[in-house]
């Protein structure tokens, strides 16, 4: 597959991130698939961690994200191990052998049991996973474990992405300050359900995993689940969100805990901060896109609304073309089998009314709105006139980058 160029939307750096007490972490060279790269990586925890996750809802969903659903359960965690450049899906008996004996080689040289270990896997679906590389990796890589290599974890979970992505936050629980990290991958097969690939997020606060779960769950519904690259949902889709438990503040017993207002801003923040990371490296990408929906009869019919336009190839297209042919809105709109009612629909872009209650406005002057569209950033305004509901989708343009990734992913 030849090099891909970095996104233009790609931030200037990675930024500066702290050590969350209790996370070590670090990455290796396994040569799974790709070569002179780290494509494994390892983050341990301490006795006591928490965890919550979000995991693809596909019917087929790989040999990881079946661990995990297990794993969950027991909502304590040691370790999470994840590797590029092979998905382990679609891999029948094999994916799951290859799987636990991973997640066993992680146990035994942490000491806990195996189910206390999470697993992640990214890239190629359909080829058996050779997890004797990995399980080689993971004694020199966990000796060398530290809290600092947040940037080479970013690193060792990329496939088809052009930059690594990462984000933390500093959030107060009564008197005090917990630290939260996260780091994700993703660029293509994105699509809700959950809308991303592979997300892990840190922090040291003590909570305990039915809590987590409550938070990561209603923050996952305005973030991971509302951005979509090509409308593929992946077999591996996995965030997964741990507490370490290190940090002293009251006991924490529910998501509603007035103490926790705070850290539930911040972990939203954090987790919309990724998601838009994600979406700004989406394959071939030259413009990101906001959809704005509003008037919509229901929050949910707001954000199918939504997705129905983002998802639209003809007003992807469009917009990759600089193209202010807003009647391919009106066409999703129309064809997303939610409540409209064409004389009640208004329309902006870039800020500029194009069309009001079912008509082109009089004055109309698509000037402005040509000038908008030649921007990186292209923010369209959906107004239904039935209601309430509203939502905010993010998407990107589809360029014949797309198809040039695509077209060469498994050479």
């Amino acid at each position: 597959m030849p090099p891909i160029p970095v996104s233009k939307l790609a931030p200037a750096s990675l930024p500066a991130m702290p050590a969350v007490p209790g996370v070590r972490l670090g990455a290796a060279e396994a040569a799974i698939r790709y070569k002179g790269r780290v494509d494994v990586v390892m983050a341990e925890m301490p006795p006591g961690t928490t965890v919550a996750g979000v995991l693809t809802r596909t019917k087929c969903p790989s040999a990881p994200v079946d661990w995990c659903r297990a794993a969950l359960k027991g909502g304590k965690a040691r370790a999470v191990v994840v590797n590029a450049g092979n998905a382990n899906a679609f891999t029948g008996k094999l994916g799951a052998d290859a799987a636990r004996r991973t997640a066993e080689a992680a146990a035994k040289a942490l000491g806990c049991k195996a189910r206390e270990v999470f697993l992640a896997s990214t890239g190629v679906i359909g080829e058996p996973l050779p997890d004797e590389k990995i399980r080689a990796a993971l004694p020199a890589l966990r000796a060398r474990l530290s809290p600092a290599p947040w940037a080479d974890a970013a690193r060792g979970i990329m496939t088809t992405d052009t930059y690594p992505k990462a984000a933390t936050r500093t959030a107060r629980i009564g008197d005090a300050t917990v630290t939260i990290n996260g780091i994700i991958k993703g660029s293509g097969m994105i699509a809700p359900d959950m809308g991303t690939m592979l997300g892990f997020v840190f922090t040291d606060a003590k909570l305990p995993a039915a809590v987590l779960q409550t938070l990561l769950s209603r923050s996952t519904e305005t973030t991971f689940n509302c951005m979509t690259v090509d409308g593929d949902t992946s077999t591996s889709d996995t965030v997964l969100l741990f507490a370490t438990g290190a940090a002293r503040h009251k006991r924490i017993t529910r998501a509603a805990d007035p103490a926790l207002k705070d850290f539930r801003a911040k972990l939203h923040d954090i987790l919309h901060e990724l998601c838009q990371l994600v979406v700004k490296d989406g394959e071939g990408i030259e413009k990101l896109i906001t959809i704005n929906v509003s008037g919509a009869v229901s929050t949910r019919s707001a954000k199918r609304l939504g997705l129905a336009i983002a998802n639209s190839p003809l007003v992807k297209t469009a917009i990759a073309g600089e193209d202010a042919n807003w009647g391919r809105i009106v066409m999703a709109v129309g064809k997303a089998g939610e409540p409209a009612d064409r004389d009640k629909l208004s329309i902006r872009i870039g800020g500029v009314q194009v069309a009001k209650k079912g008509l082109r406005v009089p004055d109309y002057d698509e000037a402005p709105v040509n000038a908008h569209m030649k921007g990186r950033d292209i923010v369209i305004d959906v107004d239904i006139g039935l209601g309430r509901g509203k939502a905010t989708v993010w998407t990107c343009d589809l360029t014949h980058g797309y198809i040039d990734i695509n077209g060469s992913y498994r050479t």
